[in-house]
């Protein structure tokens, strides 16, 4: 396959490079290399691989493939806080310009539209799951421009006839993770002997998904070839903030007290819980669902 991949030096996004290439396919990544990406991976100079450095909200021109996955997104909740402007230019207008450079295209040439997304745009729930037919209801200027792609996606569909597949995954970790999310922010305060800061006090609940289950399951749903369907990716892998913490300062053989509770965020989510039986039924199941123990 021909595949476009926005956001490829990203966390998950590179690690869908990682298996698009394995696999044999061509990708081309188009990515403005922010303060998150990793700027040296193992395939930069492979013949099937090709990157576009600019930004998904200016570029013109959407080479034909088979395929369109974008990964492209701020995806830091503090950071959506602290100034929204950011996370309505890539996350909101950046989708839009992507679906008129789709739109643009003969109908014969157009590629799925692979959108993906997150479980935060549900909000949080305290008990049960959330599955892909609840209403959405963000917390936060992240999850809320999220949503807003998503409305942007379906409704492209319904106008205009772009076919499209959402996702919307549960918290991600694993290698090539930026440090401040949670889990490798956790890591890095122990090697470096300060204390890990713990919004409230910690209670609150993340189900853990490792980036290569997120990957298998996209790919899963790309070779399935069903078209124009939203899919929850989840582990079941519930843990709380200060559980992870813990787990790993007890890893790391860490010694004394190395949590600090600090104030809670604005619009906290308390807890968040997908259900995934409806990717259930393309067979898939994530390998890792015992969580972060095998993977560490």
């Amino acid at each position: 396959m021909k595949l476009v991949v926005t956001g490829g030096r990203g966390f998950i996004g590179s690690h869908f490079v990682d298996r698009a290439l394995k696999e044999g396919h061509q990708v081309l990544d188009i990515d403005k290399i922010g303060y998150a990406s990793n700027t040296e991976l193992p395939w930069d100079n492979h013949k099937n691989y090709k990157l576009i450095k600019e930004d998904i909200s200016e570029i013109k021109h959407l080479p034909s493939c088979d395929v369109i996955i974008n990964f492209a997104a701020e995806s830091h909740v503090d950071n959506s806080i602290k100034d929204t402007d950011p996370f309505i230019k890539s996350n909101i207008l950046g989708v839009h310009n992507l679906l008129e450079l789709v739109r643009g295209k003969a109908p014969y040439d157009r590629p799925l539209f692979f959108h993906i997304s997150t479980d935060e745009v549900y909000g949080d729930i305290l008990e049960g799951e959330f599955n892909e037919k609840d209403k959405l209801n963000p917390s936060n200027p992240y999850s809320a421009s999220k949503a807003a792609a998503e409305m942007l996606v379906l409704a492209y569909h319904r106008t205009y006839g772009i076919d499209y597949i959402i996702t919307r995954s549960s918290n991600n970790y694993g290698e090539r993770q930026y440090e401040e999310k949670l889990i490798p922010k956790c890591i890095s305060s122990v090697q470096k002997n300060k204390k890990i800061p713990i919004h409230g006090d910690g209670s609150y609940v993340r189900d853990w998904l490792y980036v290569k289950d997120n990957v298998d399951a996209i790919f899963s749903i790309i070779k399935s070839d069903v078209k124009n369907e939203i899919y929850n990716i989840a582990a079941e892998n519930y843990m709380t903030n200060l559980e992870v913490a813990n787990t790993i300062i007890s890893w790391l053989d860490a010694t004394g007290n190395m949590i600090q509770f600090v104030a809670n965020r604005w619009g906290q989510d308390l807890r968040y819980a997908v259900s995934y039986s409806k990717l259930r039924s393309l067979s898939w199941e994530p390998k890792y669902k015992k969580g972060l123990h095998k993977w560490f």
